[in-house]
């Protein structure tokens, strides 16, 4: 909400507080102000002046020499380029010396041969928005109206010697959308009474309702509609003043009519709608549902197609309009309009909010209607833009409000107690103290032993419960004055779950390992869905998805890894490290909520390391991806229970990726990203793996021990096992460790070898084995009798022969 300083003053005395210090005032009440505009910062010498003269420039075809009266004795000559500069016209004249934004300074100059001193200009020169000035000058200079003083200030005529406050309001404040709302506001905090526009309108003999009715046949969506008629009107411009309070809040002036219906909406916070009378079509005003399908051009010249849950404002027969949302093209305002029918209503607010989503279109009115306009303010409202319209566009009001009333007006009654409020707030504040807070509020209260019964203006209809009593009490009572304590009674110290203490080690540890966090969106389209998925289900559909990219619950957090990676990539980013610890969803079947699941992903391409001082490069591989994992089951403690073993996969290379199993059963997968799929994607050679948290989380780490240096030496022997191609080296190593278990100590592979001098079918696997004991120094026949134990077992269960 913007809120223009000096129209703020016609309805609060502001003597002795700058715009600034308001405010600072109204933020410490609860309301944010975002900042202070000074619309003519930095502008300066600008004033009226009369073009006497204007002809041709002798050098140049778009260009006049104009002879201008700007008060101060001897005409001056101007070169302008403006299409609509004419004899004639009183216009903003930049004298030399002036300043205009952006510190462009006017001097003297000579424009092809002719002198020039000073610039005829434009509002967008002046510093106001392009989208806030008025059509007919959008492409030219500024025209005053006649009856200005040539020479007076141009920036005050402007409303641009103003200050505005932008409010940055919260849903529930929606008394502060108006003028007289922040009045209010304004009062209470500076103790200030609010003079509210007196409302004085000559009415006419003829009756509004010989000219309308008025039937509403949707009392749920809307409980009341008011109608005036209003005669012989005569479209121009607005007054100079209500222009520049306009343009001030952000809203382009149109003709006079338009502008009132504005002003009002500014002012009292209630939106108005001005139609056509003669245009409308009949002599009734009919509110009702639309039917579906039906068809309705707004204002923006664009057909809408209904739907019978919105709610139009018909002549009987046909939409005229969306009801507080957007007026008709058929039966606006134009330049021949003589007849004005002018609406003022209450609309719910979901009723107003629904059509607005559903067309895309948010305005002034709709916003306001969206959070809740004050009842009680609809019928003067329209009394007041027939006041302005009569007496700016010399209009005949016709005697009456029509009106359909189905509207029960009923203030919220709140009461609470004074010891409640010291409670909460910390306070001592008294009794006398209280009800002098909701006096500068208006709230009208009544107090009975300590016990404040409260009767809220209807303006306020955020207020409804004690704690919004409180709130106000606090607000005006001085946050800052409220007293510092510290909470009392039994407190519980916070800490992490074992689950989040898990999680958080997971996150340090890859973080650690050099993988960047990725956060991706749980919705994916349905090709997407069920790759990489570790348990097979279908997936699950969204009702009313934002898109078919967007149309699925996703059950792999693979896809959007690569996403990610292929993104990053296409920006040059070729060698990339992520990880992610979402959730994944499981069908459950149709009317059940999906199960939701933790996942741990991780996809990683380019270079894992990159040395160009010692000139060495490592591109990512199997064994990288595979040591992360193994490194986080480490950290976890489950290095003993995991295992691994090849596998085949959707959308996987073949021949590198495995099942990552916990206790034998599959918990996820680790691998290269199919070739085929990393050619549609852009990419090199990239690695994915995926886990499920659950089983990884659930695990009770063991109690930590330490083992003290060993004091006694050790013996290492080294073996070259042949065994059949299809033998994995895991599953060798597992078998060293079941066999030599009570004095091995240590197994590496080191070695493996294909190739020449290898019997088809063969390869030869190395590995180191470290024997010791903690307690003594083992023999040579000890270790031997070990050793020999450890080689029988693997003949026995591989088939595996010491290489010669």
């Amino acid at each position: 909400m913007l809120v223009s300083y000096k129209w703020l003053q016609d309805y609060v005395n502001l003597n002795g507080i700058s715009a600034a210090e308001l405010a600072e005032k109204i933020t410490r009440s609860g309301i944010e102000v975002d900042g202070v505009e000074k619309l003519s910062d930095g502008v300066k010498g600008v004033v009226v002046g009369e073009v006497l003269d204007c002809t041709q420039h002798p050098q140049a075809d778009k260009l006049k020499v104009c002879k201008v009266d700007i008060g101060e004795g001897e005409p001056v000559q101007i070169i302008c380029g403006a299409p609509n500069v004419a004899k004639g016209q009183k216009v903003p004249v930049a004298k030399a010396g002036a300043v205009l934004p952006g510190n462009f300074k006017i001097k003297r100059a000579k424009l092809r041969g002719e002198e020039s001193n000073g610039m005829i200009c434009s509002l967008q020169e002046l510093g106001i928005e392009g989208k806030l000035v008025p059509k007919e000058f959008a492409d030219g200079i500024y025209v005053f109206p006649a009856d200005v003083k040539v020479g007076s200030d141009a920036l005050a005529l402007l409303n641009m010697d103003d200050e505005v406050l932008e409010l940055d309001l919260t849903p529930n404040r929606a008394d502060a959308l108006s003028m007289i709302g922040v009045a209010y506001e304004t009062a209470a905090i500076l103790n200030e009474s609010v003079q509210l526009p007196e409302i004085s309108c000559e009415a006419s003999e003829e009756k509004a309702s010989d000219y309308i009715s008025v039937k509403v046949e949707a009392p749920k969506e809307n409980p009341l509609y008011t109608a005036k008629i209003i005669k012989n009107v005569q479209i121009g411009p607005s007054p100079l003043w209500m222009q520049g309070r306009l343009m001030s809040a952000g809203i382009r002036p149109h003709n006079n009519v338009v502008d009132i219906t504005n002003y009002i909406l500014l002012e009292y916070g209630q939106p108005l709608h001005a139609f056509d009378y003669d245009r409308f079509g009949s002599k009734e005003v009919v509110i009702r549902l639309a039917k579906e399908g039906e068809k309705i051009t707004t204002l923006d010249d664009t057909e809408r197609t209904l739907t019978s849950e919105q709610l139009v404002i018909t002549n009987g027969t046909v939409p005229v309009a969306l009801a507080g949302v957007m007026g008709g093209a058929d039966s606006e305002v134009s330049d021949d309009t003589t007849t004005i029918l002018l609406e003022s209503a209450y609309f719910t607010g979901g009723s107003i909010r629904s059509t607005s989503k559903y067309h895309g279109l948010r305005s002034e009115a709709s916003s306001r209607y969206e959070k809740g306009v004050d009842p009680n303010r609809v019928r003067p409202a329209a009394e007041r833009a027939a006041q302005l319209i009569a007496k700016y566009a010399a209009g005949e009001v016709l005697e009456g409000l029509v009106e359909d009333d189905h509207l029960t007006i009923e203030p919220a009654v709140v009461s609470i107690t004074l010891e409640k409020i010291n409670r909460v707030l910390g306070t001592n504040i008294t009794s006398a103290e209280v009800v002098k807070i909701f006096e500068r509020l208006q709230f009208e209260a009544a107090v009975e032993e300590d016990v404040f019964t409260v009767t809220v203006p209807t303006r306020r209809g955020d207020i409804t419960i004690e704690e919004d009593l409180i709130e106000e009490v606090a607000r005006l009572y001085g946050y800052d004055r409220l007293p510092k304590t510290l909470p009392s009674g039994a407190a519980t110290p916070g800490g992490l779950s074992k689950i989040q203490e898990k999680r958080r080690t997971a996150r340090g540890f890859l973080e650690g390992a050099g993988l960047y966090q990725a956060i991706t969106y749980s919705l994916t389209s349905e090709e997407k869905a069920s790759m990489f998925s570790i348990e097979k289900r279908p997936p699950v559909t969204l009702s009313m998805p934002m898109s078919e990219e967007r149309s699925r619950l996703r059950l792999s957090l693979v896809p959007q890894m690569l996403e990610a990676i292929s993104y990053n990539v296409a920006r040059k980013n070729e060698s990339v490290a992520l990880y992610e610890i979402g959730s994944i969803f499981l069908n459950e079947g149709e009317g059940k909520q999906p199960e939701e699941r933790e996942h741990i992903a991780g996809a990683v391409t380019g270079l894992w390391v990159d040395h160009a001082w010692q000139g060495e490069k490592k591109p990512v591989d199997f064994y990288v991806v595979k040591g992360i994992l193994e490194g986080l089951f480490k950290k976890l403690g489950l290095e003993e229970r995991i295992s691994w073993q090849a596998v085949q996969m959707d959308g996987m290379h073949p021949g590198r990726t495995a099942e990552v199993l916990l206790d034998e059963e599959v918990i996820g997968f680790a691998g290269q990203v199919h070739p085929n799929l990393q050619k549609d994607l852009d990419l090199k050679e990239t690695y994915v793996f995926e886990i499920q948290a659950g089983p990884v989380f659930d695990y009770e780490l063991p109690e930590l021990r330490y083992v003290p240096i060993p004091r006694y030496p050790s013996i290492a022997r080294d073996i070259a096992l042949v065994v059949d191609k299809d033998v994995h080296a895991a599953a060798l190593e597992s078998i060293i460790k079941d066999s030599g278990r009570k004095l091995l100590r240590e197994v590496h592979v080191f070695d493996l070898y294909e190739g020449k001098n290898m019997e088809e079918g063969k390869k030869s696997i190395a590995f180191s084995l470290t024997y010791a004991d903690p307690e003594r120094t083992l023999t040579d026949e000890e270790v031997t009798k070990t050793h020999e134990k450890v080689l029988a077992a693997l003949k026995e269960k591989a088939g595996a022969e010491l290489r010669s």
